[in-house]
């Protein structure tokens, strides 16, 4: 039921960044449009930031993270939503997507590296270049998205893993 519920309140949040920027969009609407009170709003979210956040986060806990055809599939999906993502993106306020997706992807890889290396922390030179790589494809996943209309989602995965630390790469693509 919970599950129904956020999904019930994302898909009205959704609607309403159709018509408007994040900044301008407050949890009174939300819960409006949603036809809830509230405190059910903040049951299941702790701000607008954290709602938009899992949003990506349930679409983005569905990829592979180290599959070309999932990755790519991915980021077609934030394409054919490309005014909820615009806006998103664009938001420049205290939580914007792109630190939930940074802190996401990096958790993710280093999640992976351990599981594949039998270890339960990574060294600070792989943890760096993580974050580093997160930084770096998540800026690029925006600039494609916000600003390319010609290359296609699998080209630009490709390009991301082919752009990966030469450490990373070993340990990912053996």
């Amino acid at each position: 039921m919970a599950i129904r519920t956020k999904q019930w309140i994302a898909e009205n949040m959704k609607k309403l960044m159709l018509q408007k920027p994040l900044d301008k969009i407050r949890v009174t609407e939300i819960c409006r449009e949603a036809e809830i009170e509230r405190p059910t709003f903040y049951y299941h979210f702790k701000d607008k930031y954290d709602l938009v956040a899992w949003i990506f986060t349930r679409n983005a806990f569905e990829t592979d993270v180290l599959s070309v055809e999932s990755a790519a599939k991915s980021m077609n999906g934030m394409r054919q939503d490309y005014l909820f993502y615009k806006r998103a993106y664009e938001d420049n306020s205290q939580n914007p997507l792109w630190k939930y997706m940074v802190e996401y992807f990096v958790n993710r890889y280093t999640q992976e590296a351990m599981r594949i290396l039998g270890v339960q922390r990574l060294d600070t030179k792989l943890s760096y270049s993580i974050r580093l790589y997160c930084h770096g494809a998540v800026g690029m996943t925006r600039e494609w998205l916000l600003e390319d209309n010609i290359t296609p989602a699998e080209t630009i995965v490709e390009m991301m893993f082919f752009s990966m630390p030469e450490g990373l790469h070993k340990i990912f693509f053996r």
